[in-house]
């Protein structure tokens, strides 16, 4: 550390005299020579050389109106400290992170998004109360701002994925492929399904299970809990969790898992007039956007424990339901709109954030369904659900089966 620092000692001396003589050179061919000299001595770059030997040591003289005079002397390496005014704050950084919090610390862009809307219905239940001054900068505050100002807060979370999906019967030739491009998503109704085990990282013995559905088109998405993954449970958890959706459903696609490539839910399809299709096997992209759901929503929430206990189901049950009404009247998702293709380069273009539940007040669905959806939106209090959802989830933690040699990130 100490020859590291005589260095720099003396990088500054050699700079000092450097500068002396390349100020007094006559000709623009012996600064270059000078200048030459210098880097191959110190290493810098050309043009930082150029402007240390123009600055260092530079010396103004001057008079002052009583006649005092003193000279300046520059100082290259001596950062200037601005004193400017903060507009963004402490009032408004503590509701941003009291806002951020509510919504589960989403990024800046959706968060930015949600400002306006979330604001009023925080102040609607008393969660918020803030000047006006203090409200108009929220309402036009910028990303970069909030990713500022945010900074210190984003470094918590850290999670890992997994997966427990068993091969199908040779039942899928009756079943379509489905490929992530084929979807109608011009339209809701249309979802993806997939399970999320709670093995807690041991696959042995009976444990529960998530049911994830999501529609293409709104995003909305549902949880439901599972017993184990056989087939009656899996299909009574569907038909509960699609009389949660605001719309009535079109099509169902899947992954090759045995729960769900059997008769019993073909034929339930065939009789209710729902397309049923699968993915390809070994391509996770088919089922992109409920394998975002499993990490965004379910690993989030629920963690990597195991659950096998009858009382953890039922907290699983609380839990997810409450989740439903959170994560699709609250919290806005990003939409690929297109793909702009240049030779190598690929470039993805996204719709604004929205919630699932603007997308369906958006879509084709019926002016009454639309109207008891908003209904229902004026009597929810983010902040209220926010509060149950970290309660219950702190109860569901601690009705988890601990694992011999299994550590845990939550």
């Amino acid at each position: 550390m100490a020859s590291k620092e005589m260095d720099l000692m003396s990088r500054k001396k050699v700079t000092l005299v450097y500068a002396k003589r390349y100020r007094r050179a006559s000709s623009k061919k012996e600064k270059s020579q000078i200048l030459d000299e210098f880097v191959r001595l110190t290493g810098y770059n050309r043009c930082y050389a150029s402007w240390l030997l123009r600055n260092a040591g530079k010396k103004i003289h001057v008079k002052t109106r009583s006649g005092t005079r003193f000279v300046l002397v520059a100082d290259p390496t001596r950062k200037i400290k601005r004193n400017r005014a903060k507009i963004y704050g402490h009032d408004v950084l503590v509701a941003l992170k009291k806002i951020w919090t509510i919504l589960d610390y989403p990024c800046s862009l959706r968060l930015k998004a949600m400002l306006p809307k979330i604001i009023p219905k925080l102040e609607q239940h008393g969660e918020l109360l803030l000047k006006d001054s203090t409200r108009e900068k929220l309402l036009h505050i910028s990303r970069s701002t909030i990713d500022r100002l945010l900074a210190p807060e984003r470094k918590l979370i850290t999670l890992k994925p997994r997966a427990k999906t068993k091969p199908g019967s040779l039942l899928k030739r009756q079943i379509p492929i489905r490929t992530h491009s084929q979807w109608k998503d011009n339209t809701p109704g249309f979802i993806e399904i997939d399970l999320l085990s709670h093995d807690g990282g041991l696959a042995r013995g009976e444990f529960a299970y998530t049911l994830v559905l999501t529609d293409i088109y709104t995003q909305w998405t549902e949880l439901v809990p599972v017993r184990n993954r056989a087939q009656v449970w899996t299909f009574q958890a569907l038909q509960q969790a699609i009389k949660r959706f605001p719309f009535p459903i079109k099509g169902i696609d899947s992954d090759n898992d045995s729960a769900f490539i059997n008769h019993h839910l073909l034929r339930w399809c065939r009789d209710n007039g729902i397309i049923f299709t699968r993915s390809r096997p070994y391509w996770k992209n088919d089922n992109c956007h409920v394998e975002q759901k499993n990490w965004s929503v379910g690993r989030r929430y629920l963690g990597y424990f195991r659950y096998d206990t009858q009382q953890a189901l039922q907290t699983m049950a609380e839990l997810e339901a409450l989740l439903g009404l959170y994560v699709n009247y609250f919290q806005p998702s990003l939409k690929l709109k297109q793909k702009i293709r240049n030779g190598a380069k690929v470039k993805k273009v996204y719709e604004p954030p929205k919630t699932p539940y603007e997308r369906v007040l958006e879509s084709d669905l019926p002016q009454d369904a639309k109207q008891l959806l908003k209904q229902r939106y004026q009597q929810l209090n983010p902040a209220e659900l926010s509060r149950k959802i970290v309660a219950l989830q702190n109860k569901l933690y601690s009705l988890a089966t601990p694992v011999k040699g299994v550590k845990y990130e939550i």
